[in-house]
């Protein structure tokens, strides 16, 4: 086992906040194992790089050879946990949580060493409670306490709807860290309040309180709000390699940056020197290729992200996209920009009824790939190469 400064040192990059410092410390001097939980409701099938990122902290603690206990939320997930919704979240049937519980114990493994990972679900204990339990349990918080939570304060100022089964859900959490008996537990920063619940819990029940490491949440592909299927802004570990090669492609340099820090395996060092590089003028985007690879590769295989490169050389190629292009930023309002005023502005097009017969022709790429939409709405912020016809391009940033 590492050093504790070596240990905190690791656990400690790219975390947003660790509460109480001192205390996991303590912990780490000890050099004993410790038991690290992180809790993940089964509400999709399908996981995306931004869930990987607590899953790679995970990873972080296994390596420095602490007890990992991934805790599979089936029955949390038949509440819905409320956090950060303005309405009240619909609870999931028991079948389809236990089907996507099944999709995440495979999907994991692709990170999590799977000799060293305890599998559990939260029913184990729940199921025992029974009702009585609940209500006891349920009597240990007031309201007042629970509005004081930013999201419930905001929806009952607003006179909006809050459900009585909500209050139950950072109980329940934090109910999950008694039961486990966790030294960490860690979570994302929208989850600080039901953390923290654990560690009252704790208190209560005569246990050693937990420390809560909080990691940031992964922006999605728009570089604004959080990675969210819903909001079709993610890129999922299922995806294909050329699918998750593009998306990869697509976000902003600046973006590229935050997915280095909290999705790449490379050490500190090695991406400090990818700044330092890109500063002296190497070309982001292949350092965007590097790091694609090293994320494909990981939920793939070597060989697949060696194909994916090759696959998007090869488009790029056969659509002669040139080095030297205009480069524009245009700035959208909150619907996003219609694709024939984009090219406009961008002085590819003469007007949007010209763009409209452009696309018609199938004259007009983006990044290689032919759009065939005339009412096209962009939405998402970044870099992309827009061609018309055989010699229009222009490199254009949307803000």
């Amino acid at each position: 086992m590492a050093d504790w400064q070596t240990a905190f040192a690791e656990i400690k990059r790219g975390s947003d906040e660790i509460l109480i410092e001192e205390e996991l410390i303590e912990r780490l001097k000890t050099g004993k194992p410790l038991k690290i939980k992180a809790g993940f409701d089964p509400t999709a099938p399908d996981l995306h790089l931004g869930h990987t990122v607590l899953i790679n902290k995970l990873r972080v603690f296994q390596q420095l050879g602490h007890e990992v206990i991934f805790l599979i939320g089936d029955f949390t997930g038949l509440i819905g946990d409320p956090t950060g919704k303005n309405v009240t979240r619909k609870p999931l049937t028991k079948e389809q949580v236990l089907e996507n519980a099944k999709t995440y114990q495979e999907q994991v493994f692709k990170i999590l060493d799977p000799a060293k990972t305890t599998i559990r679900f939260n029913s184990e204990w729940f199921d025992k409670l029974g009702a009585a339990g609940m209500i006891k349990l349920a009597a240990s918080q007031t309201v007042a306490r629970m509005l004081e939570r930013d999201d419930f304060k905001k929806r009952y100022a607003n006179g909006q709807p809050i459900a009585i089964h909500e209050f139950l859900y950072p109980l329940v959490q934090g109910w999950d860290s008694v039961a486990l008996e966790s030294d960490v537990e860690l979570g994302g920063t929208d989850q600080r309040f039901n953390l923290l619940m654990g560690r009252e819990l704790q208190k209560s029940q005569g246990q050693k309180q937990q420390t809560v490491l909080m990691m940031p949440l992964l922006e999605g592909l728009d570089g604004v709000q959080k990675m969210s299927k819903s909001l079709n802004n993610y890129i999922g570990i299922t995806d294909s390699p050329t699918e998750m090669f593009g998306k990869i492609m697509s976000i902003s340099d600046e973006l590229m940056w935050r997915y280095y820090d909290l999705l790449s395996f490379k050490p500190i060092d090695e991406i400090k020197q990818l700044k330092e590089d890109m500063d002296k003028g190497k070309n982001p985007r292949d350092i965007k290729i590097a790091l694609a690879q090293e994320l494909i590769a990981r939920f793939h295989s070597e060989a697949e992200a060696d194909a994916a490169l090759q696959d998007f050389i090869q488009r790029f190629q056969k659509n002669a996209i040139p080095d030297e292009m205009p480069e524009i930023e245009i700035t959208m309002d909150a619907e996003g920009i219609a694709i024939g005023n984009l090219l406009k502005q961008a002085d590819l097009v003469a007007s949007t009824s010209d763009a409209m017969r452009m696309i018609k022709q199938g004259a007009v790429k983006i990044d290689g790939e032919k759009v065939t939409d005339t009412r096209l709405i962009l939405q998402t912020k970044g870099e992309n190469v827009y061609q018309v016809g055989k010699r229009k391009f222009a490199r254009i940033s949307l803000i």
